[in-house]
């Protein structure tokens, strides 16, 4: 296995090729999660914002837990 600073730059890399691939593939609804995103208050923003990165802790350890044991 790799170190985890090649993982870290793996992800990363990973973060980008996902959502390059979102925007080439559904730019009218990029467009409007936008429209949405600027009319929305800014504690529901850091309320999502938290919550899918708690949804990411989650998986993590899910997948951790499970797949790599």
């Amino acid at each position: 296995m790799g170190s985890l600073s090649e993982h870290l730059l793996l992800a990363f890399a990973l973060i980008f090729v996902i959502e390059g691939l979102i925007y080439a593939l559904f730019p009218d609804f990029i467009r409007k999660m936008m429209a949405i995103a600027l009319m929305s208050d800014i504690a529901n923003l850091r309320l999502y914002g938290l919550g899918m990165a708690g949804f990411g802790v989650c998986l993590l350890w899910l997948f951790k837990s499970v797949l790599l044991t």
